[in-house]
């Protein structure tokens, strides 16, 4: 697969004046330069606040030229440079957020190896000044809201797992009958018993008619006395060593209020994404594909962002990394390997797609992974073609709004 084409270098001789900013959390610092490289500002830091961005401002109008007529460069530095970056934008001057690979290779090739954040603002300057510099894509407000909920939510996910795992791998040693009863000790009902009783002998003092009673509360359909008789029973000849049981009972009690919180955000985070899902004239496309869920649908909204700037189907492919990269020097031949650029939750996201395909009936995608595996491919090199063939359909539907067809798979 050939690389995406790259937006257009921008002309630095078009511009009277070249600023470069290095956006830190809680200071930045900027320099600016004329096109002949002659230093007019040396490396100045300023505060990432409205009284640091006043500072900026202030030295920018100072250089007595049109906010037009002096470009500035950002490297994109996730949500600290926003602010700055639309104020900058309501003034009228020309942008570039630079996507840091591009300053850290100028940076290489010309040997700048010490690293502080006035020697980066003057990097960006240069980069801007080289004409190699090549603006960033920022995302609409649309697409940044999918982003702030997409990536909160893969977040909050990962801590929920790693909560049930540790609420798993406790029981193990407090109350290891527990999942005889319960078998996924993270589910609502099992979550509230074990905040209350955290441990057998909680359970054992407690009795079979207070937790009978809370069971039915919590559950009055699927649980009652006999399971609650069924659990005190298992306490009583638990074979937990009861080893700092005290300290043990509190861990579980927090590890299961912060699941049960976790849980709330997350079905919250869903209920935002599934609106913004119904209100998206883009995405009405994807939903009507059955491979994709509201979660894949979201995560391609999210991390493809403005289709209309991939004009090839391999620009696409390559901005994914699902494009092909072979090194070698010499005699010496690598192995072809995936790029692996870009998203790795776009990846990732395609991946899971790709295998739940592979099992559903009458699934074209399906259909396709097993015509190339019956032609001798190895299965995972079909998945990754599979995970190429819904990233080119995704940006099709994205970009026309069409609605699924299934017939025309074949044909993208």
């Amino acid at each position: 697969m050939t690389q995406p084409s790259s937006p257009s270098p921008l002309d630095p001789s078009s511009f009277r004046y070249v600023v470069g900013i290095d956006i830190g959390s809680q200071s930045c610092s900027f320099c600016a330069l004329k096109p002949d490289k002659s230093s007019v500002i040396k490396p100045t830091d300023f505060a990432n606040t409205a009284a640091g961005f006043a500072v900026l401002l202030e030295n920018l109008q100072q250089l007595g030229a049109s906010p037009s007529q002096i470009l500035v460069g950002l490297e994109a530095t996730s949500r600290y440079g926003d602010n700055l970056y639309h104020l900058l934008l309501k003034r009228g001057y020309a942008l570039c957020l630079l996507h840091p690979r591009q300053t850290h290779q100028f940076a290489q090739q010309r040997g700048l190896r010490a690293k502080t954040d006035k020697l980066d603002a003057s990097t960006i300057a240069r980069v801007l000044l080289s004409g190699e510099a090549r603006a960033g894509y920022v995302p609409t407000e649309v697409v940044a809201t999918y982003r702030e909920l997409v990536r909160l939510q893969a977040q909050l996910s990962d801590e929920a797992a790693r909560y049930k795992n540790e609420i798993h791998a406790l029981l193990v040693v407090l109350f290891p009958e527990f999942t005889q009863v319960f078998v996924d000790p993270s589910r609502p009902t099992a979550l509230a018993l074990l905040k209350l009783y955290p441990s057998p002998q909680a359970i054992v003092a407690a009795g079979v008619q207070r937790v009978a009673s809370k069971l039915h509360e919590l559950s009055p359909h699927h649980y009652g006395r006999r399971t609650a008789e069924r659990l005190v029973g298992l306490a009583q000849q638990s074979v937990s060593s009861g080893l700092a049981i005290s300290a043990r009972s509190t861990s579980l009690r927090i590890l299961c209020d912060q699941l049960e919180h976790t849980q709330a955000n997350l079905a919250q985070l869903e209920e935002e994404i599934d609106k913004l899902l119904s209100t998206d004239p883009k995405a009405k496309g994807l939903c009507s594909v059955p491979e994709f869920g509201p979660k894949t649908v979201a995560v391609l909204r999210a991390e493809l962002g403005d289709v209309n700037r991939f004009h090839r189907r391999d620009q696409v492919v390559a901005y994914a990394g699902l494009d092909i990269e072979v090194k070698e020097s010499g005699k010496w031949k690598g192995k072809a390997m995936l790029s692996k650029r870009g998203s790795g939750r776009l990846r990732r996201t395609l991946y899971m797609a790709a295998v739940r395909c592979v099992r559903l009936e009458g699934s074209p995608f399906g259909a396709y992974y097993h015509r190339l595996v019956a032609r001798g491919m190895k299965k995972v090199m079909a998945l990754v073609a599979v995970m190429r063939k819904m990233l080119v359909v995704a940006t099709h539907l994205v970009k026309t709004e069409e609605m699924y067809d299934p017939t025309k798979v074949s044909s993208l």
